[in-house]
């Protein structure tokens, strides 16, 4: 870069194309490699890695997804049964009280009737005093 500053036209011109030469060349040169056979073979190799390395990735896809939905069924399989299980608590509370309430009823009706015979003996003993005393 140490160049005068008094370089003509010419000499400005000269420099140009062979700079644009020298880069023409390279790009020649940088073709010329990128077809040679071991070029190729390489970029081959490459494409093969690649190619195994997706189906490699795949592979562990798959395998996450058929693990997550073997889980899934397993808590849905879960959920279900203690649904089942909550459901069979609820019938069988249900059923006590059905039996509480049954025997509640008992209790009131033999208690009513009670009152009712307690009440009619009264009333019996009220009737049989006043046809005494005439």
């Amino acid at each position: 870069m140490n160049r005068s500053k008094n370089t003509g036209f010419a000499d400005r011109l000269s420099a140009a194309a062979e700079a644009k030469k020298a880069q023409l060349e390279r790009a020649a040169q940088a073709r010329s490699e990128a077809e040679s056979p071991e070029a190729v073979e390489r970029r081959k190799e490459r494409e093969a890695v690649k190619v195994a390395r997706d189906a490699r990735i795949a592979e562990r896809r798959a395998a996450k997804l058929a693990a997550e939905a073997r889980q899934a069924a397993a808590l849905a399989a879960a959920q279900a049964a203690e649904a089942a299980a909550h459901e069979a608590a609820l019938k069988a509370e249900q059923e006590i009280r059905d039996a509480e309430f049954a025997e509640q009823t008992a209790r009131e009706a033999a208690l009513e009737a009670e009152q009712q015979a307690a009440r009619d003996a009264r009333y019996a003993a009220r009737k049989a005093k006043k046809r005494k005393g005439r």
